[in-house]
């Protein structure tokens, strides 16, 4: 391809060598700058924020952003589901031009992940989620806005061009053709359809740890204000004197303040949200459309008779059905059904390995959550930019450890069952 410059591939020795014109390679991560913060030094992987964040955050914060629902089974699961999985890797192959390039609905990216909705992004750090927009444009990797956020979705896309929207949809048309109109002219060109919130679950955590959606001003909070300084005031009076009382941005007709005695966070009929409102948002939006929370191998194939164009495959990381099955054991089946439809995947993810083995089971591409809001709130955005790039070496060090030079290459060849 005339007209590219060489790109420049790692390999085993840490060595850097001219590769031929078009060749196959990731781009790098930014290099991080002479101001990264020492502390990320000690930040090895991805399971390494959340022990610090545990420190820096409040603990009603924390609890909401850790924690999944009633004995937290299905959060649990998740993470079991992929040590039932080992690797039978091949050797003695040319692995030493590597790439994660994956693309999805048109658009190449320069890994197989992206940043998973989050709702409390903002409440971890400041400015959190245009913090993960950006670095998620900087990188070349996509993030789904939460309709939970408190930042405007407008907002969000303007800092970040690679960025989806995901909606918790209520049963109600006028409301939904409201929020496709909104979204389409922010620019969005990707909708994710959230399926598996029909009632707010039960996150018993939440209560014992004094979190409630608006929060309500007790002596409690402030408490915890106090105790934990850094987060007082690097994340919410540093919020407030910069943006004003955050609010409930992109859920509802009503904007509903963080902090509040007397507000009520809008649900909006949720519970009434079915497939017939799904064919109305097909009708509706031009762009690409996603369905996020399924579990069962029918509904993919029903999302796919309503000309859904990908499917993730969700338990939305543990914090609704408590004991729902976990993704990762369910995926081969859904991509099985999914036809033409793009098959990702979220709830559990940490490792490299993961990943890979996330794509052999059937997905292509994963969205990753928390370890990303605990990166910000423990470093702001060098520690979210730090949190890519280590997922990005593991997987470009798994890769050539399994003997695959591409995650294309990443197959089902690759696994065996862990016997029990």
């Amino acid at each position: 391809m005339s007209g590219v410059p060489e790109a420049i591939s790692p390999t085993s020795r840490g060595e850097q060598v001219p590769l031929p014109s078009g060749a196959a390679v990731a781009t790098s991560a930014p290099a991080p700058s002479a101001r990264t913060p020492r502390i990320l030094q000690r930040m090895l992987a991805l399971d390494d924020f959340e022990p610090q964040a545990a420190r820096i955050l409040p603990r009603p914060i924390f609890g909401y952003a850790s924690g999944g629902s009633e004995t937290n089974a299905s959060l649990r699961a998740n993470r079991e589901a992929f040590d039932d999985w080992s690797f039978v890797p091949r050797v003695m192959v040319d692995v030493s031009v590597r790439s994660q390039q994956r693309t999805l609905f048109g658009r190449t990216y320069d890994a197989p992940f992206g940043f998973a909705p989050m709702g409390g992004t903002s409440l971890g750090g400041f400015d959190g989620d245009r913090v993960l927009a950006r670095v998620a444009a900087v990188s070349n990797i996509p993030m789904i806005l939460s309709g939970a956020s408190l930042t405007r979705l407008e907002d969000v896309k303007a800092v970040g061009p690679t960025a989806w929207f995901q909606g918790y949809i209520p049963g109600e048309e006028g409301a939904i053709r409201r929020l496709v109109e909104r979204v389409g002219a922010a620019g969005y060109d990707t909708l994710v359809v959230t399926a598996d919130v029909p009632v707010a679950a039960n996150r018993e955590n939440n209560v014992r740890n004094g979190y409630s959606a608006p929060l309500r001003p007790t002596l409690r909070l402030a408490w915890q204000g106090i105790t934990h300084p850094r987060w007082l005031f690097g994340t919410a009076l540093r919020t407030l004197y910069v943006h004003g009382m955050p609010h409930s941005e992109n859920m509802g007709s009503t904007r509903v303040p963080l902090v509040s005695r007397v507000a009520v966070r809008e649900r909006a009929q949720r519970d009434r949200f079915s497939w017939r409102h799904l064919a109305l948002i097909r009708s509706l939006w031009p762009g690409r459309l996603v369905v996020k929370g399924l579990l069962c191998a029918e509904d993919a194939r029903i999302a796919a008779g309503h000309g859904v164009d990908g499917v993730i495959v969700s338990n939305h990381g543990g914090r609704q059905l408590d004991g729902a099955v976990a993704p990762l054991r369910v995926l081969p089946e859904i991509a099985a059904a999914a036809g033409s439809m793009t098959v990702m995947m979220d709830s559990g993810v940490r490792r490299g390995t993961d990943v890979l083995k996330a794509l052999a089971l059937g997905a292509q591409f994963v969205f990753v959550g928390r370890p990303f809001l605990f990166a910000n709130a423990v470093a702001g955005e060098a520690g979210v930019r730090h949190a890519v790039k280590l997922l990005r070496e593991e997987i470009d060090r798994d890769l050539a450890l399994v003997g695959v030079d591409s995650v294309d290459g990443v197959s089902t060849a690759l696994l065996r069952p862990r016997p029990r």
